[in-house]
């Protein structure tokens, strides 16, 4: 895999442009496990975040990562359950800065 297909490029620089392609390409099975239940959801966005945090993104290039990938399941998939519901419902009724607040609330959520 070439790096323009990564987010995170070697020199550390985060493409936040590329984050949905990046959603896009997890396999509708894998999606499905990763949404379907809030724990599993929280689980695999905490080892994400390990992982970027191991590579060097600080708080707010995790937040803003977050914010981005929260705009695309609000645009692209339905709550599987009433977790995902909530948080897409504050998502939309949110403003911009609110968003972005929220989001680095559910990245401290998920390292917890």
């Amino acid at each position: 895999m070439s790096e323009r297909d990564h987010v995170i490029e070697k020199d550390g620089d985060l493409q936040t442009d590329k984050i949905n392609q990046a959603i896009e390409k997890i396999g509708d099975g894998q999606k499905e496990q990763i949404l379907a239940d809030f724990g599993a959801f929280q689980e695999y966005l905490a080892k994400r975040i390990q992982m970027a945090q191991g590579i060097g993104l600080n708080e707010e290039q995790l937040a803003v990562t977050a914010e981005k990938i929260a705009d695309y399941l609000a645009a692209n998939e339905e709550p599987r359950n009433r977790e995902e519901k909530l948080l897409q419902e504050l998502w939309k009724v949110g403003e911009k800065d609110e968003r972005h607040k929220l989001a680095h609330m559910l990245v401290r959520l998920a390292q917890q």
